[in-house]
């Protein structure tokens, strides 16, 4: 697994890690785990969860820092409402075709890391085999934009400095980068529905019961969308499951993934 040296064709750099389990013999036959961070997020804002699940599921790993986040290369465009997209579509392919050329992945994304493991399963890639979302969203609800709100009126109170020991001195580029886009008028109206239809991999859509971000509907109607595609609803947790109840999340895609034979 090659995670130095990724550029993207505009010549950024991506920051990348490779993660392997106990039994690496074993891991070279299973499909890679691909992890892809929230809107805020990183590799680091991850913990150990993922080699957590790594060593339980006898699968790789792979982490990266989207342009614009963590230890990657800044952006060079300001953010439009298609953000989404072209991480999706343009972005992620070209990771994943330098850093695990020729192997089987399958995409675990939190939040905007969900929704462009989403559209990423919609353009139907020969090598992926299943996705798990945490916390995904595919229209804006009201609950979502108050929780922006909230975001935005905590990082004024100082309350989100925390976020600098990931991004550095670009911390305050991210969080407006995000915040505005979705606070945009024009995204109140942004809806990636219409991609689900085309998604034919395994697909688990879960959401913590107590997300902030969204309304347990909202995860249902992602996966009514989908062909053959389950809900789960993680208790005790908000929109970062994984860091709040990383237990009882870690023990469903485990099960998850056992139910898809990827660990035979």
């Amino acid at each position: 697994m090659r995670t130095d040296n990724i550029r993207l064709g505009n010549g950024a750099r991506i920051h990348a890690e490779a993660l392997q389990p106990p039994d690496a013999g074993q891991a070279a036959r299973r499909p890679v785990l691909v992890f892809l961070h929230e809107g805020l997020g990183s590799t680091r804002m991850w913990k150990g969860f993922p080699q957590a699940l790594c060593d339980a599921t006898g699968c790789e790993g792979l982490l990266f820092d989207r342009q614009g986040h963590g230890q990657s290369d800044p952006q060079q465009q300001p953010r439009t409402i298609h953000y989404l997209h072209r991480y999706a579509l343009e972005e992620l392919p070209q990771v994943l075709a330098q850093a695990i050329p020729e192997r089987d992945y399958i995409v675990i994304g939190h939040s905007d890391g969900g929704s462009i493991g989403l559209l990423h399963a919609a353009e139907r890639p020969a090598r992926l085999r299943g996705l798990i979302t945490l916390a995904a969203h595919i229209y804006v609800e009201d609950v979502t934009l108050q929780g922006i709100r909230d975001a935005l009126d905590a990082w004024h109170a100082g309350k989100l400095r925390g976020l600098a020991r990931y991004h550095g001195d670009r911390v305050e580029q991210v969080f407006m980068a995000w915040n505005a886009t979705w606070l945009t008028p024009a995204f109140a109206h942004w809806n990636m529905a219409y991609a689900l239809p085309a998604i034919s991999v395994p697909t688990c859509v879960m959401q913590g019961a107590g997300d902030q971000y969204a309304t347990v509907q909202h995860m249902h109607d992602i996966a009514a969308g989908i062909h053959a595609a389950t809900d789960q609803l993680l208790p005790d947790c908000g929109h970062s499951p994984h860091l709040e109840n990383p237990e009882a999340t870690l023990q469903a895609m485990q099960q998850v993934l056992q139910d898809w034979g990827v660990l035979a």
